[in-house]
């Protein structure tokens, strides 16, 4: 079931299914240590008329599921009508602490008072597993505690009833083995058996009390705190309670809003729903980077039954130009410490691996290290070095801060040049390494164009540093290979580029991939060729002709005969899933070769139609269901939201400058003026 409304700090990520279940905990790093491990944990309300938890099928049919408008706080409302109550749920992790916080308003729709119980349970699985673990009741905090080594979390509650932290009775004991489901079956008869404590593989439950007078409302809220040590956790129960909750929350609320209108552009003559996609995009993009800057692709553990493995790793390419749409909206505090993690990380013979943790350690992977003949082979994606540099060059000329750029300069951009000049095969080529795709090991245009745009970028970094020799040798040996992808990588019949070129060892030379690839918009997004080189507009075409899909939903597939998450057999029909990420790259194009603002039409097409495939809340999945558009594979994935961003920025940059209001987006200045005012500065 695909994950929606991610709300996070940095530290903590939360995660609900579309039954709004809680179903990922991410802690202390964003996408490693997932405490709940894609475990249900549920919520429920009690009256005397009867029981329902969230994902009840009454429920769902009311549910309305969202955010706050500009904020990271969710606006979920539900209408129960057979047990006569509505309810809005309101959940944010906290923007300083490690704190996650729900406010319950529960509304009688009935006239007469009536008591109601809300239970919230818990089923943890800490650092990743469900052996060793225990919860207790704190007496003192009238809290839950769970806790295994260094992990510690607490479950409080509050209600203005009250006036204080309370927690009206509870149930701690033992599931997934002996038969036992857990303490939520406990809460549905309205009665928790108050067992004290229990160990190994358990969870907890805590019920609060309410009372609903005739046809008005009731305000409850329940927190989970986190620590490394109980010392932690009880310092945030007394922070949390002498300010209040709502406090809390509140200033959740307007930290988030704050943050999102920073962005640079301005977009107020787009279509609104574009507008409110553009900056949902942004926030969702942060709660998938942890503060310490790996970006992660994905957090969503339901992907675990496809491979026993997940996204919540960083690929580099996917931070790198996540980074990018970042940079261009002014965001470079953030993406600064993305860049610090991928030098942290770098091999000393100076390429990125295929992926890695959140804590900078090496991610699992599949690529081999050696071929078919036990030959070593590097297990790594060049384009992931190469679009690190790219966007590393862009994010400092556009936060104007290449002065700062001398230590990256010489102990990142050096070692990672200085590899893609060795990883060449005579032609001036890059030697094979793995797709984007992750699925074939060739020279790949994508590969080639990003590892050209890398070389540029380390060709600028030179030159600002009066490293001639280095800058004449990295600009010569991009422009090499660029000729080297006319000799070898266009199509002549159809005056088109190809998508690779695949060693053949019985014939011992390398032979074209013909495969329409919707990647090969590389060729001219990174600047290797002009977007209206007749080659690249006949690639483009052949592209939207072939990969676009077939039914209502629409959309552009990666490329033909996709097998990954495959529905449909049908491939002249449906070449593969559509794409969020594909089908903005198309638009990209489109706006890039635009000379009247009615040839932008296609473009805004493609945006809405993006928008339009979001869940409810704005979540873009990876890909989508062909025939009903439902998400497939992971959701939110960064990546998408990202190029969502792109697109819109320079979509609004085209249409403005087609409009004569626009001079020059400043992300359009070039990177010799750049360099130039630089130089005179110093």
């Amino acid at each position: 079931m695909a994950r929606d409304l991610p709300i996070g700090n940095g530290n903590v990520l939360i995660n609900f299914d579309t039954n709004y279940n809680l179903r990922d905990i991410y802690y202390p790093y964003v996408g490693q240590e997932n405490q709940a491990l894609d475990h249900l944990s549920h919520f429920g309300v009690w009256v005397e008329e009867g029981f329902a938890w969230i994902d009840d099928p009454e429920l769902n049919k009311t549910r309305q599921a969202k955010y706050l408008e500009d904020s990271l706080v969710t606006d979920v409302a539900c209408s129960h009508e057979r047990l006569g109550w509505d309810m809005q749920i309101r959940d944010t992790v906290d923007c300083k602490e490690n704190i996650f916080i729900r406010k319950i308003k529960l509304s009688n729709h009935w006239n007469k008072e009536r008591k109601v119980k809300l239970f919230f349970h818990l089923d943890l699985r800490l650092n990743g597993n469900a052996v060793g673990d225990t919860v207790y009741f704190d007496p003192e905090l009238r809290s839950l505690i769970f806790y295994k080594g260094h992990r510690y979390l607490s479950l409080s509650s509050y209600t203005s009833e009250h006036k204080s932290a309370y927690i009206s009775a509870y149930a701690i004991g033992q599931k997934a083995i002996h038969g036992m489901q857990g303490t939520w079956r406990d809460a549905e008869d309205g009665n928790l058996g108050g067992n004290p404590i229990a160990q190994g593989s358990v969870d907890g439950t805590a019920q609060l009390d309410l009372t609903l007078h005739g046809g008005q409302d009731a305000e409850a809220w329940f927190w989970i705190c986190f620590g490394r040590n109980i010392d932690d956790i009880v310092k945030l129960e007394q922070d949390i309670r002498k300010a209040t909750p709502r406090v809390y929350m509140q200033r959740t609320h307007d930290y988030w809003h704050q943050w999102v209108n920073r962005d640079a552009h301005d977009l107020r003559e787009l279509p609104e729903n574009l507008c409110q996609q553009y900056k949902r995009s942004l926030l969702i993009i942060r709660t998938n980077m942890d503060n310490r800057g790996a970006i992660i692709a994905a957090n969503d553990s339901d992907i675990l039954k496809f491979a026993k493995d997940t996204y919540s790793y960083l690929w580099p390419r996917d931070g790198a130009l996540i980074s990018h749409a970042l940079d261009r909206s002014g965001y470079y505090e953030l993406t600064r410490r993305f860049f610090q993690f991928c030098r942290r990380v770098q091999s000393k013979p100076g390429y990125l691996m295929h992926k890695y943790n959140p804590d900078g350690s090496v991610g699992s992977s599949w690529h081999p290290w050696v071929n078919g003949q036990d030959e070593k082979q590097l297990p790594i994606q060049e384009d992931e070095t190469a679009l690190v540099l790219y966007s590393l060059w862009h994010h400092y000329r556009l936060s104007e801060t290449l002065g700062q750029s001398l230590e990256d300069y010489q102990h990142f951009v050096i070692p990672a040049a200085d590899f893609m000049l060795r990883y060449r095969d005579a032609s001036g080529l890059p030697l094979p390494s793995y797709d984007l795709w992750e699925e074939r090991y060739g020279v790949m245009a994508f590969t080639v164009a990003a590892v050209y745009a890398g070389l540029l970028a380390a060709s600028n970094f030179a030159e600002y540093h009066r490293d001639t020799v280095r800058m004449i040798h990295y600009r010569d040996t991009a422009n090499r290979m660029k000729k080297a992808v006319e000799n070898q990588l266009v199509f002549e019949k159809d005056q088109r580029f190809v998508r690779g070129l695949f060693w053949n060892s019985e014939k011992k030379v390398y032979e074209p991939d013909l495969t329409l690839d919707v990647s090969m918009y590389a060729l001219f997004d990174f600047q290797m060729f002009a977007p209206d080189d007749p080659r690249i507009v006949n690639t483009m075409k052949a592209l939207r002709q072939r990969l676009w899909v077939q039914t209502q939903v629409g959309g552009m597939a990666r490329y033909e005969n996709d097998m990954y998450h495959q529905v449909s057999q049908d491939i002249g029909k449906v070449p593969g899933n559509p794409w969020f990420i594909c089908t903005l790259w198309y638009a990209e194009w489109v706006v890039a070769v635009a000379e009247q603002l009615e040839e932008l039409q296609e473009a805004e097409d493609c945006l809405q139609w993006a928008a339009s495939h979001t869940l409810p809340s704005g979540v873009m999945a990876e890909q989508i269901h062909p025939y009903t558009g439902e998400p497939l594979s992971v959701s939110p994935l960064t990546w998408s939201h990202a190029s969502f961003i792109k697109v819109i920025q320079e979509f609004a940059g085209k249409r403005k400058k087609l409009q004569g209001k626009l001079e020059k987006p400043k992300q359009e200045v070039s990177d010799e003026h750049i360099l130039q005012t630089a130089q005179k500065a110093r």
